[in-house]
């Protein structure tokens, strides 16, 4: 018991522990639901530079997300939780833009998915800390349709925020929007082949059966190649991640990413 005491202090000393992101229940997502029907299309990308241009949205936007910086005293849980920690991801990082705007890339800014400056449940958080210290062990692979990190190659931005009794219904249309983008998924028959978001690579640990890559691309992908992905023995090939802003405009679209440019 003292043992891991220790380890537990000493993680926490160094920053390294886990802690899962609480947030008030209550939260009203009606005005974060009209900036989105306002600004996002129907391909998922965002009208930053209106956006950034109208400050009365830019503060509507500030005022919905101080609603998540209370201590919770009544936490939100199950259902609530789940969607508005989903919502939480997405206006937290759009905010993020809009302070930096123009940006070509999220990457391009500091400490953009582990900088805890996120005010919630009483604690500065991380864009990290709510996907995948929390929402990743609450709800798995679904959140990889939902949560979008403002990059090109990121699932298309829903034009909605998220409901407590619907989130998991839209979960599904999402992944379907997701997978019949045929610059972010392509599909093979010819070729025998699928080559499909980085995303399924780097969180592969995530797809495991049921719930398999293959099983979300039977499930999921488009009807006309529904026959071709049941069966299964296609080849299945990653594309590059394209890190440019998520923009409407052309901002962001010949940003090219490297890990060793982001070192200097």
């Amino acid at each position: 018991m003292r043992t891991r005491l220790f380890v537990c202090l000493t993680l926490m000393s160094l920053g390294l522990w886990a802690e899962e992101v609480r947030v008030p229940s209550g939260i009203d997502h009606a005005p974060y639901d009209a900036l989105l029907r306002k600004y996002v299309d129907a391909r998922g990308r965002v009208d930053y530079t209106a956006w950034h241009a109208s400050k009365p949205d830019r503060d509507t936007l500030k005022a919905y997300l101080l609603q998540y910086a209370p201590a919770p005293g009544s936490p939100a849980e199950g259902k609530e939780r789940i969607a508005s920690l989903l919502n939480a991801y997405n206006a937290f990082t759009i905010d993020f833009i809009l302070d930096h705007f123009p940006t070509e890339s999220i990457r391009k800014l500091d400490d953009p998915f582990t900088g805890k400056r996120h005010r919630a449940g009483g604690r500065d958080v991380s864009l990290d800390e709510i996907e995948h210290d929390t929402l990743r062990p609450l709800i798995g692979w679904k959140v990889h349709a939902l949560v979008v990190c403002a990059a090109r190659s990121c699932p298309p931005l829903h034009h909605r925020a998220y409901a407590a009794d619907t989130w998991e219904t839209t979960m599904k249309h999402r992944y379907r929007a997701w997978l019949g983008r045929k610059d972010l998924n392509r599909f093979l028959p010819g070729k025998d082949q699928v080559r499909i978001s980085k995303i399924f690579d780097w969180y592969a640990e995530d797809f495991t059966d049921p719930n398999g890559i293959r099983d979300i691309l039977t499930r999921f992908g488009p009807a006309e190649h529904k026959e071709f992905l049941s069966k299964g023995t296609y080849r299945i090939r990653y594309i590059e991640y394209h890190w440019g802003l998520n923009a409407q405009s052309d901002l962001g679209e010949t940003y090219t990413h490297s890990f060793f440019k982001s070192l200097f």
